[in-house]
């Protein structure tokens, strides 16, 4: 493994974990891998090469030649994801892409063959690594460890408004419903389940503002990371 300092910050969907890794990636001008959207952008490669969501070894194929990239716009905004140059931010964030994701992530042969995809992120300066196993399987070393939490409702509420302001029509009491069998499969899973590391920090954000949460954030990473440069230090405070 490489000796690059990683911070991973993981846990389920709707707690914030993009937001608050995007921001400290922007201001730390570190790089920054979103594990779940490798998924995503394999589910739309499978689909325009017309391979089937279970087709194991020609997901494999396709894994091995994904060209993803990550680009920070500010530390307010989400990261765009390029696929093949092209990005595909929206195209990815869909409930039908996110249910092929869904599909695709808990075949073995993939999540190894992406195992490779995503360690190849980790490079100088930094990497701030986003998913559900980054911590447990994908970077066990990292220095920083963080999981968020958040009560199934509030997260419900927070998917729910942001699919509302992109102009996506969607129920509420169905994505509760939706959130709540994702976290059974994601926990249940065999495979790299979701679940903190032994030695990460659970922060829950469910009765905390995402400024709040930022702050508390960024002050864990300046006491647990050393030698960070003054002006990283000077961003996170």
């Amino acid at each position: 493994m490489s000796n690059v300092t990683v911070i991973t910050i993981d846990g389920p969907s709707g707690t914030g974990k993009g937001t608050i890794c995007c921001h400290l990636a922007y201001l730390m001008k570190w790089n920054f891998l979103d594990s779940g959207a490798l998924y995503r952008v394999l589910a739309i490669a499978a689909k325009k090469n017309q391979i089937g969501n279970e087709d194991e070894l020609e997901l494999i194929e396709l894994t091995n030649n994904l060209d993803v990239e990550f680009k920070m716009r500010n530390p307010e905004s989400m990261a765009d994801v390029l696929f093949n140059g092209k990005i595909v931010t929206d195209e990815i964030r869909t409930e039908v892409c996110g249910k092929a994701a869904s599909v695709i992530a808990p075949i073995a042969g993939v999540r190894k063959a992406l195992l490779t995809r995503q360690r190849a992120f980790c490079k100088e300066p930094g990497l701030i690594a986003d998913g559900r196993d980054m911590g447990t399987v994908v970077f066990p070393n990292a220095e920083l460890k963080i999981f968020l939490t958040a009560s199934i409702d509030e997260r419900a509420k927070r998917r729910f408004k942001q699919l509302k302001e992109g102009g996506i029509s969607v129920n509420l009491r169905r994505l509760h419903r939706e959130i709540e069998e994702r976290d059974e499969r994601d926990s249940g899973r065999k495979l790299s389940p979701l679940k903190p590391a032994d030695d990460a920090i659970i922060v829950d954000t469910t009765d905390i503002n995402v400024e709040d949460v930022i702050g508390k954030i960024s002050k864990l990473v300046i006491d647990k990371i050393p030698n960070l440069s003054k002006r990283v230090v000077d961003y996170l405070r």
